[in-house]
């Protein structure tokens, strides 16, 4: 699989570590100063080298970035967080012009366990009234946007089942690793359920599992979604 990184900050180079540990390709790494070419230019680039293009880059590059990638005919995939108000317009890009695209609030293999807990958890407590949910998340300092969008998937998720308003608390300080902190509070006892990232390798790997299940594919996609269904592939590959 040849790979190009789009951004080639710290999330960018624990992708290309991660990859060349797999046997993977990094062909091709663009940068901002890259992205400032013409469209036409940064896909002629993406098509002449690159099997799929994994995003790491900002939010306000993102549409330009999907673009550049759908003209290639490269599917792409996007970790970039942040930019959910031109949600609609890169999907309807991307379908428009039959491209490729997975993204994701959280590419973090254990994050979409930790989602699939939460929703059972969610089954557990519909109809407990006496039990009130909440979710707490913390990030470092650098962290822009907040809530999280993983505090923010957690949330539509727990709320699909509770059916009910549940709060979200949000802590940018220091160099705190991502926590995202699901609770459910009565007056007899309190319970939680905690993830905590202890370095980025897990969002690594997650990215390049969906780079390997978008290649081939159609469509626009969200990680979480297809989850199980990229895990299932990734199992089918072992036994072969």
């Amino acid at each position: 699989m040849r790979i190009a990184l789009i951004g080639h900050g710290a999330m960018g180079r624990m992708v290309a570590e991660r990859a060349q540990r797999d046997g993977e390709e990094i062909a091709l790494i663009l940068t901002s100063h890259d992205m400032r070419q013409s469209t036409v230019e940064v896909a002629e680039r993406l098509r002449e080298t690159s099997d799929v293009a994994i995003d790491f880059s900002v939010a306000g590059a993102v549409l330009n970035n999907v673009s550049a990638c759908v003209r290639a005919g490269v599917p792409v995939v996007v970790g970039t967080t942040g930019w959910g108000s031109r949600a609609q317009d890169v999907r309807s890009f991307v379908e428009a012009e039959e491209g490729a695209l997975i993204y994701g609030a959280n590419f973090s293999v254990g994050v979409n366990l930790f989602y699939r807990i939460i929703e059972r958890a969610g089954e557990l407590f519909k109809g407990l009234d006496d039990y009130a949910p909440f979710i707490e998340e913390a990030h470092h300092a650098r962290k822009k946007d907040a809530p999280s969008g993983t505090a923010l998937q957690l949330r539509e998720k727990l709320a699909a089942r509770l059916e009910r308003e549940i709060p979200v608390s949000s802590t940018r300080a220091g160099f705190i690793p991502g926590t995202h902190r699901v609770g459910f509070d009565s007056v007899a006892d309190q319970i939680t359920l905690t993830h905590t990232a202890r370095s980025r390798e897990g969002f690594a790997a997650g990215a390049l599992m969906a780079a390997r299940w978008i290649m081939g594919r159609r469509g626009v996609y969200e990680f979480a979604s297809v989850f199980d269904e990229i895990l299932k592939e990734r199992m089918m590959r072992k036994w072969l």
